[in-house]
């Protein structure tokens, strides 16, 4: 009989199942627990878990096997949904869920998770296999493009808010001018009507900056040097942190040039430095530092990036109190402010994200509580070389006038208020609500019309047909646009013709502005004087 050969025994041992299992766990780049299916206090006890899960959490997997998956997750609002599920685990009915974990050091990690059941030989589940897929990008991005969007949002609102507001502080404002200018008004009562014609103007620097937040501002930008900028409002910039509060710069070496409204980013300067104030405790120090930054192809990522290109970096920082993720969100919200009741308006950062969205700029923040606060601002650069800024045109006299002015204006106070004023300075005054009422007012005056005032907000609106029609019948007329922040300018009419008047505005600057177009000088158009903000 034949004896059987023996085979030759391999000389490599066969790996055991379970460290075979736990070598493959461990190569996945998920996180990845295994558990008792057995509830405890804390949810299901830990018996292993991977590397991946190791590393994204900052723990090891000697110290997550000594606890409940519970105590990895911020809360513990899916422990109903699981509890349910775990009442009959079936293989392939798997139990899904995302939220925040825990880390080592604190810092957030948004997970999406999976719990499965692993059944043994018999069928009878033995264990309970949890995944965890890091999503913290992911959040973060939709979160920015989420708070992009509320802004935005906000920022319509605003607009349209601002637009009713110009409308009854022109009246405030005008008819204060009107009571002002009355020699029957006694001295006690002029100084009460001058206190209303103040606190009206203030209203209105409040409404611009809500119009910057929503980006309807009219900005008059040029090239400037930022560090020029910085240096020129450096003295009034420190007096706001006197006496026990200091400013420092740290200017970087040229090129520093961007395109900007110098008025608007003397506001965002002063604001910022306002902010810092506010945040720092007696000693504290801002710091205003300018830099090149250049993003290239490939680090902007996301959605939310800057585009590529050259940038000139504004920062604003403090070593002050900071601020939490809660604060931060609603940052630049108009109204939303951390000071006590009566001491801000919550428009100052308003302002700020305005004119730099509105600059094409961006703008980041990076605070925490008790690691200060810094500010961004990056502005796209220039090479052409800085402008100087032009003289301020002196202002006409105002002169008693003869002429016929078309006037159209919806608002039915505004327009009583501006025809009773040209009246009285002499003008003969025809006034309708919309230009289909104005255009037979022009026809059947007995003077044609010289000078039209309506509110032309674009080109082929109606207002500029109804200028087009009365132009025909009168060559030499002239337009002032009025309501609109941004200077209307008419292709078809000559610039000596034509002028634009944003609301609200004094009474004095529309006479002045009335008897300019009419004596064929034009309507300059100036930048906002600087303001510090109360």
């Amino acid at each position: 009989m034949k004896r059987p050969v023996a085979r030759k025994k391999s000389s490599a041992p066969r790996p055991p199942a379970a460290r075979l299992l736990a070598a493959a766990l461990g190569a996945l780049a998920k996180g990845v627990l295994l558990a008792e299916p057995r509830w405890r206090r804390d949810g299901l006890k830990i018996i292993f878990a991977n590397d991946s899960l190791c590393t994204m959490t900052g723990l090891s997997a000697a110290m997550l096997c000594r606890q409940s998956h519970g105590t990895l997750h911020a809360d513990h609002a899916h422990f109903p949904a699981l509890r349910r599920w775990l009442r009959r685990p079936l293989p392939g009915h798997a139990l899904t869920g995302e939220g925040y974990l825990a880390r080592a050091d604190g810092t957030p990690l948004y997970a999406a998770w999976t719990f499965n059941a692993v059944a043994g030989a018999r069928g009878r589940v033995t264990h309970i296999a949890i995944t965890y897929r890091d999503m913290t990008a992911k959040r973060r991005l939709q979160e920015e493009i989420v708070h992009a969007q509320r802004l935005d949002a906000v920022g319509r609102l605003a607009g349209g808010v601002a637009h009713d507001f110009n409308n009854l502080l022109s009246v405030i404002n005008g008819y204060a001018e009107i009571l002002a200018a009355r020699p029957s008004v006694r001295r006690h009562a002029a100084r009460e009507i001058g206190e209303i014609h103040r606190a009206g103007r203030h209203a209105a620097g409040l409404v611009r900056q809500l119009l910057a937040f929503s980006r309807r501002q009219s900005l008059h930008p040029r090239v400037h040097s930022l560090n020029r900028l910085v240096r020129d409002n450096a003295d009034i910039l420190a007096k706001l942190l006197r006496p026990d509060k200091t400013l420092a710069l740290d200017l970087a070496a040229e090129p520093d040039r961007a395109r900007v409204d110098s008025a608007q980013l003397q506001q965002v300067l002063l604001n910022l430095v306002l902010n810092a104030r506010d945040a720092l405790a007696t000693g504290g120090e801002a710091v205003i530092r300018t830099r090149h930054r250049e993003i290239t192809v490939g680090r902007n990522r996301r959605l939310t990036d800057l585009p590529p290109g050259r940038y000139v970096v504004l920062t604003v920082s403090d070593n002050g109190a900071g601020m939490d993720e809660s604060a931060r969100s609603h940052l630049f919200e108009p109204f939303f402010t951390t000071k006590e009741p009566g001491k801000g308006t919550g428009l100052g950062l308003a302002l700020v994200y305005g004119v730099v969205q509105q600059s094409g700029g961006h703008i980041f923040v990076e605070s925490a509580p008790g690691q200060g606060t810094t500010f961004e601002i990056f502005l796209p650069a220039v090479d052409a070389p800085a402008q100087t800024a032009a003289a301020l045109p002196i202002a006409l006299p105002v002169t008693r006038g003869r002429e016929t002015v078309l006037l159209v204006e919806e608002d039915n106070v505004v327009r009583k208020m501006v025809a009773g004023i040209l009246t009285a300075d002499g003008y003969r005054v025809l006034d309708a609500v919309r230009p289909a009422e104005a255009l037979p007012l022009a026809r059947r005056a007995a003077k044609p019309v010289e000078l039209l005032i309506a509110p032309i907000s674009s080109p082929g609106d109606e207002a500029d047909k109804l200028a087009r029609a009365v132009h025909a019948a009168r060559s030499g007329l002239r337009v002032l646009a009025i309501g609109g922040q941004d200077p209307i300018r008419l292709a078809w009419l000559p610039p000596e013709a034509q002028g634009s008047l944003a609301k609200p505005f004094a009474l004095s600057e529309l006479l002045r502005a009335v008897r300019s177009l009419l004596d064929g000088k034009g309507v300059p158009t100036a930048p906002p004087h600087f303001q510090p903000p109360t």
